[in-house]
């Protein structure tokens, strides 16, 4: 029966986290975003194409439907759940079932995540990820840094338990491996800066 719960809430966080906002917000106004800016799916690029509010409202849905998964993890099978609940969430964001397995990079489902877990753990977070990205000028860098000091943070603070650990490092390894792109042309030097564009129909 426990088995069972365990499977509810892996299939309710995929479900959930599948519903990309990025695309819901954009496509009956502006057009499908993933063919807009970078392509990616995500509230940074929604931000980059149709303006700063825009990109908050998609990162404030996208805080929502993990913490739908999560409490509904909870609700089945406890902590447990509610991390399991979690690493579905964030992988149907990035590969969601309902827009052909192409959605974001899940920065903001990692960032929702740590709001869940510690308070303490997502300031950490957003520090790094500001500074990095200020100086850097590139909100990739901001990212893959922030997605870097994710367990880090985690084990320096303690308190966790070993699958939210894991939950941690799953993070790190799914931001990485979103940002790979990102990652060739910021060794390359042609990775673009950051800049919000202003709500618009094309």
């Amino acid at each position: 029966m426990f088995a069972l719960k365990l499977i509810a809430a892996l299939a309710a966080g995929y479900l959930l986290g599948s519903i990309s906002s990025a695309v819901l917000l954009t496509h009956t106004r502006f057009g499908d975003i993933r063919d807009k800016g970078s392509g990616n799916a995500g509230a940074t690029n929604v931000a980059r194409s149709y303006g700063i509010w825009m990109g908050l409202l998609t990162l404030l849905l996208d805080g929502i439907k993990t913490a739908l998964a999560m409490w509904l993890g909870t609700l089945l099978a406890g902590e447990l759940g509610a991390s399991l609940g979690a690493a579905a969430c964030l992988v149907g964001h990035c590969w969601p079932l309902y827009f052909r397995f192409k959605g974001g990079k899940g920065v903001s489902v990692a960032g929702a995540i740590a709001v869940w877990l510690d308070w303490r753990l997502i300031l950490i977070l957003i520090a790094v990820f500001l500074i990095l990205a200020f100086v850097s000028k590139r909100v990739s860098v901001g990212s893959l840094s922030a997605g870097l000091a994710y367990p880090v943070a985690m084990i320096l603070l303690g308190g966790f338990d070993w699958h939210q650990l894991v939950l941690g490092f799953l993070i790190l390894v799914l931001v990485f491996f979103t940002h790979r792109e990102n990652i060739k042309r910021i060794i390359a030097g042609t990775e673009p800066v950051f800049r919000a564009g202003r709500s618009r129909k094309p």
